[in-house]
């Protein structure tokens, strides 16, 4: 099994510092919000978009599928009480000029095998698509 760690301290009443490896990320924990940091709702879809993507980077070789790029637009809706995030909405975009059909097997390998994706999907309604960026053939 895998393990991860994270640590995360106060900095003051409207931020917070997350660190692992030799990574930071400020983190808006302010009652009133900011703007230049993901708030804990926001993080939650962000490592959502990041396991999507590098479940694609993981798939691509043993698919042989080739893409030029990767674009995720994400929309969570968050319940009050209990609360919770209680769907999530996404559109996967790929700059690829692979058939329909890879395209599907491509989305497929990404729901099945994504470690995010599954936990949240075992307590949230996950839907999306995928689509060819705009331009490419079918």
């Amino acid at each position: 099994m895998l393990e991860y760690g994270v640590n995360a301290e106060r900095l003051d009443a409207h931020g917070s510092l997350a660190s692992c490896k030799e990574a930071e990320l400020l983190l808006d924990t302010d009652v009133d919000g900011r703007m230049d940091a993901f708030n804990p709702a926001e993080l939650l879809l962000a490592a959502l978009a990041g396991c999507m993507i590098k479940g694609i980077e993981r798939v691509t070789p043993m698919l042989h599928f080739k893409l030029r790029g990767v674009e995720i637009t994400l929309r969570g809706v968050r319940q009050d009480s209990p609360p919770k995030m209680a769907s999530v909405e996404y559109t996967l975009t790929v700059d690829t000029d692979e058939n329909d059909r890879r395209l599907e097997l491509l989305h497929q390998n990404v729901m099945k095998y994504g470690t995010v994706y599954n936990t949240l999907a075992a307590g949230t309604t996950i839907t999306g698509t995928i689509r060819r960026a705009a331009g490419k053939k079918s």
